[in-house]
């Protein structure tokens, strides 16, 4: 039997949406000739269409998936998605090593160009303001264990670092219990912090040097990167920039990077000529962070660029502005500004949609454990996954759902009160009435003679 004779079902509603949408932006045009440098002509295996490869890594943020290997699975085990792909039932979909030789050939520049397309197409229909930016950052776990590690200076791994302590302080021959009972107890114990123990200075990982030695959000302590978002509060949420850079590096520092970027990328969309009148006007004049970004040096490089700062003050009692006036007239018109109506009315709003980003991104996108090493390739896999969220916000507008599972979840929901409103003339029919006793308990028996 061959595979034209076979029946023809409807793809999934979710992703014909999305098909749709992307065939009326020529997004396939566009990805091509963007690729087309690093395809050969007349030589070479048959490989991945740019199109395939880039909407495989949107199904990424779609479906939650976060290892490339789960979704060429996903890809090859599904009907809907074979078809949003473009593949029939008698080809192959993409194994999980050409989508990796693949991203290791397409340079980052071009996941960033398909990046700044989706944000085109935000704002094309209205939903980019670009004024506010809301900074904040966030840390993954790098695919790199702790156990892994191996000094600066000697190269020698944490195992044999403890067993070299173990010998100074007495212990011949020490056993694994002897080793683990001195990591617990010693007073220069590694916390990932220069304060009270051995650093990023001290320890790398041999495999992945990008990765720094953290604390996570939970407490933990890993291996982790740092993924700064600038968030557009005055829109729809979207994310105008998305950074990765080492773990151990404070907000204050990275901030910079962001903020350049997030411009960038505005002024890319603003000179497109289907956003120019749909953007304001005054876009990135405003930043919205937490107190970690606080700085007297910050406050005073936002001013000098023109941007008004809504930061956080941490508080740190009475303070010396001898021979500081500009760092004075900084902090004070910050503080002035997150005192007032709109100061905190942006507050309010910063928690909210820097937050949800990266719940929707790393939580439930599946992103918060990187299987991949090196910033260069973790951020080309970031870039379209932001993209995937970018676009979401587009078909949460047409279509009421964001994601797959957001669609379903509505569709049950909606199922669930038609049910709920069936059952209400039944349930008021057969309700028991007691006036004298109304905590009394019914039998089933006297709940029928009563319906009765």
């Amino acid at each position: 039997m061959t595979t034209a004779d076979l029946a023809k079902t409807g793809g999934h509603v979710f992703y014909e949406k999305v098909g749709r949408l992307l065939r009326g932006y020529e997004f396939d045009k566009f990805v091509e000739q963007r690729c087309a440098k690093f395809y050969a002509a007349t030589m070479g295996r048959p490989s991945i269409p740019p199109t395939a490869y880039f909407l495989m890594l949107l199904i990424g943020y779609f479906e939650g998936i976060d290892s490339e290997r789960g979704i060429a699975w996903r890809c090859a085990d599904s009907l809907s998605l074979r078809r949003f792909l473009g593949y029939d039932l008698d080809q192959t979909t993409p194994d999980h090593s050409s989508l990796s030789r693949t991203r290791h050939l397409i340079d980052l520049e071009t996941h960033n160009d398909v990046f700044t397309f989706m944000l085109k197409i935000l704002g094309e229909n209205g939903l980019i303001d670009g004024k506010t930016l809301g900074i904040d950052a966030t840390t993954l776990e790098a695919n790199a264990a702790m156990r892994s590690i191996v000094r600066q200076d000697t190269g020698e791994g944490y195992s044999e670092y403890l067993e070299g302590l173990a010998k100074a302080s007495g212990i011949e021959t020490p056993t694994r219990d002897d080793l683990a009972k001195l990591d617990r107890t010693r007073k220069n114990k590694l916390l990932g912090t220069r304060r009270g123990g051995a650093s990023n200075e001290d320890w790398k990982h041999p495999y992945d040097p990008d990765a720094k030695i953290a604390k996570m959000k939970d407490g933990r302590t890993h291996m982790a990167h740092k993924a700064e978002h600038a968030v557009d509060m005055g829109g729809d949420g979207a994310i105008l920039a998305v950074t990765l850079q080492e773990a151990d590096k404070g907000d204050t520092t990275t901030l910079y990077e962001t903020v350049v970027e997030a411009t960038e990328q505005l002024r890319e969309v603003v000179d497109d000529g289907h956003c120019t009148e749909k953007v304001s006007e005054h876009w990135g004049e405003e930043i919205v962070a937490d107190k970690g970004y606080h700085s007297n040096a910050v406050l005073t490089d936002l001013q000098e660029m023109g941007i008004r700062s809504y930061v956080s003050e941490p508080d740190r009692g009475r303070r010396n502005w001898t021979e500081k006036a500009e760092a004075r007239d900084a902090v004070y018109g910050n503080r002035r500004r997150i005192k007032g109506r709109r100061g905190k009315r942006l507050m309010r709003s910063r928690g909210e949609l820097v937050e949800r980003s990266f719940a929707h991104c790393y939580d439930t996108g599946g992103m918060r454990r990187t299987h991949l090493r090196g910033h260069r390739n973790i951020l080309k896999r970031l870039l379209i996954h932001v993209a995937g969220f970018n676009l979401s916000i587009l078909l949460r507008r047409w279509l009421g759902a964001g994601t797959p599972r957001e669609l379903r979840n509505r569709l049950r929901a909606v199922l669930r009160l038609l049910k709920a409103l069936w059952r209400a003339p039944w349930r008021a029919a057969v309700a028991p009435r007691s006036i004298h006793h109304p905590n009394r308990q019914i039998s089933p028996h006297q709940r029928l003679a009563s319906a009765a």
